[in-house]
């Protein structure tokens, strides 16, 4: 995929995400994620931050860890994982605050972030990547290994481990404050 002027500008990060990684890192990036990651959406997120206010221990360490924000469909008899699309972040964002103060560092959805989330952003020295909406097929052919880690009660909203390789994002919002949706808005 060619987002920057038609040239093959891509970087290649891993899981978890080091400070160095996140520095360079910057708006308008295209990168190829090889790691894991860990899917999160809403019921999810309330239940994890439920657990961090009770001072429970959490399924994993959100230190310098990923969330993707998605909802696998089930896998296809020989599949790893059925399709894995982006969804809405914004969704998550009253829960990020808190997850980016226990040291999450990178965040992978679809769409704007609040003000407060990108202030974040910077002060905690994170990232949010976008997947490409549309694409969960495509998205499921990254995915190397899966397996459900927390709250399988909650279907495709469970917390999921994947192991990933070649998991295409684009840098939304670097540690700098900097945002790519304001930055491109009149291009």
């Amino acid at each position: 995929m060619y987002l920057n002027g038609g040239f093959e500008i891509m970087k290649k990060i891993t899981t978890p995400l080091t400070m160095d990684t996140i520095e360079d890192l910057k708006v308008g990036d295209e990168v190829y994620i090889y790691g894991k990651i860990y899917t999160m959406r809403d019921a999810a997120h309330k239940k994890i931050t439920d657990m961090i206010n009770k001072k429970e221990k959490l399924p994993f360490d959100l230190k310098n860890q990923v969330i993707y924000y998605c909802g696998p469909t089930p896998a296809k008899e020989g599949n790893i994982i059925g399709s894995c699309g982006p969804t809405t972040s914004s969704r998550m964002d009253k829960y990020t605050l808190l997850l980016l103060k226990q040291g999450l560092k990178g965040m992978i959805g679809k769409g704007e972030r609040s003000v407060e989330v990108k202030e974040a952003i910077k002060k905690y020295k994170a990232v949010y990547f976008s997947a490409l909406g549309g694409l969960g097929a495509l998205y499921a052919d990254s995915i190397k290994k899966s397996k459900v880690i927390a709250f399988p009660e909650l279907g495709p909203e469970a917390i999921y481990e994947l192991e990933v390789e070649d998991f295409y994002a684009i840098v939304i919002n670097d540690a700098e404050g900097n945002d790519f949706y304001v930055l491109n808005k009149y291009n």
